[in-house]
């Protein structure tokens, strides 16, 4: 019976890391046939450029990758601006001009890009000071000297704690009998 449920174990666990070897592989058929230029030098181009433009309904694939139509769109654009002339940069700046800073994946430290640069480690520390704040609150006393005790309060408690753990079973008057003094003489009788 055991080796049969690790059996399945093994197989449950080789299926999900088929799958998830499969999904981490790159995805380049987004590009269609009838999109790749004749011209290999522009074709290498178009594609670098593809790799660093995000598609803007995916937004975590670039439009190399993305099977959206705004994707496909842009790859065209893209060649179509690279077949007329334009530099990688001036087709970057056109992109830019239409869809702003975020349609790059690496997007240039400008004060409106502020935010996509530092914003993380923002949250981070300030997720930090919360936590560190938070435990620090939680701590738990460290001794009685923290509890401002004066030396008589200290001695009178340990006369308590000894009291207690010297007496046997009929202890219970002679701690309420400690307790009382312990009122009276709190509240200076």
């Amino acid at each position: 019976m055991r080796s049969w449920s690790l059996q399945i174990i093994a197989k449950v666990f080789a299926t999900a890391f088929a799958v998830l070897w499969l999904m981490s592989l790159p995805v380049s058929w987004a590009v269609e046939p009838d999109e790749i230029l004749a011209d290999a030098e522009l074709e290498a181009r178009a594609r670098a450029l593809s790799s660093e433009i995000r598609c803007l309904v995916c937004q975590n694939q670039s439009i190399d990758d993305s099977d959206a139509e705004l994707a496909r769109e842009l790859r065209i654009l893209i060649r179509e601006r690279l077949t007329g002339g334009d530099s990688d940069d001036e087709v970057k700046d056109y992109l830019v001009s239409r869809y702003g800073d975020f349609v790059l994946f690496n997007p240039p430290l400008r004060a409106s890009t502020f935010a996509i640069w530092f914003g993380p480690f923002i949250f981070l520390a300030f997720g930090l000071l919360i936590a560190f704040f938070y435990l620090r609150a939680q701590r738990p006393v460290a001794s009685q000297a923290s509890l401002g005790l004066s030396a008589e309060e200290r001695q009178r408690l340990d006369e308590v704690l000894n009291l207690a753990e010297n007496s046997d079973g009929d202890s219970q008057a002679s701690t309420e009998q400690v307790s009382e003094d312990s009122v009276q003489k709190g509240s200076g009788e």
